[in-house]
């Protein structure tokens, strides 16, 4: 029977859907195996397939429908990125990230970057390590976990949104919370806003908005983790990153967690 509660989240996620410009959920893709489809010759499918270590894709990217929001009925499966010790492009960084292929104007006017994101209990990530999270090449804003350099202290289990650098909100990094992000962002008149809840509940403003220098060409903004090497701490052990829902779009901003029909 469908419930009263799961009604109104129905109705209220018709209400404010706005225009999907693109759509990184997973839906169309069997496995991670679809990634390698791509090339800089062959620029097929929702991701640009390039930033990872030298293993296959199923080292770096998995899809099930375990890795997703489960209230997210928008989407059909999620990903657990991977990044380790092999997890190496062109630095001694670890990074496991996926760009969006598409020509549609994600970085015009007024659009809402969507995303949730968690972790397990298993492969934990380091939180003695800066990760850099849904960045853009100017960085701009994104997601930062761990000891950020300048910090006091050694460690760090904080989630925190950062603009420019600079923290503007930040929450303890639980095992098995969803927490459900949008970045709005003004390429017009160079702000940004944060909007996030946990679980299924609605996204709420929670912080900004702040000016920012936003800058972007529509092919940098990277789903995934950059972990910086730190002197005397850069263990081998893997950490398991989760995302679900993961699109952008243009209009009405869309606060239900089930994302909508494109």
């Amino acid at each position: 029977m469908f419930g009263r509660a799961a009604l109104l989240g129905a109705l209220a996620s018709a209400v404010s859907a706005g225009t999907i410009l693109w759509d990184g959920r997973f839906n169309d893709m069997t496995t991670s195996s679809d990634l390698n489809k791509w090339s800089w010759a062959n620029q097929v499918g929702n991701y640009q397939y390039y930033i990872h270590g030298s293993g296959a894709v199923t080292k770096y990217v998995n899809l099930s429908p375990d890795y997703k929001n489960p209230a997210d009925t928008g989407s059909k499966q999620g990903a657990k990125i991977t990044i380790d010790s092999t997890a190496k492009w062109n630095s001694d960084m670890w990074r496991t990230e996926l760009i969006p292929q598409t020509t549609a104007a994600i970085n015009k006017g007024t659009v809402y970057y969507h995303f949730s994101i968690k972790r397990s209990t298993t492969n934990v990530p380091s939180a003695t390590n800066e990760h850099q999270i849904c960045f853009f090449e100017s960085h701009f804003t994104e997601l930062k976990y761990g000891w950020v350099n300048g910090e006091s202290g050694t460690s760090n289990t904080n989630l925190q949104w950062m603009v420019g650098g600079q923290s503007k909100w930040k929450v303890e990094l639980a095992a098995d919370v969803w927490h459900n992000v949008a970045y709005e962002i003004n390429f017009s008149s160079g702000s940004v806003t944060f909007w996030h809840s946990t679980g299924a509940d609605p996204l709420t403003k929670t912080a900004g908005p702040f000016t920012a220098s936003t800058s972007s060409n529509g092919a940098d903004w990277h789903l995934g983790i950059l972990r910086l090497p730190r002197s005397g701490n850069d263990g081998t052990g893997a950490e398991d990153w989760y995302f679900s829902g993961v699109y952008i779009e243009s209009g009405t901003l869309t606060t239900s967690v089930a994302s909508p029909a494109k």
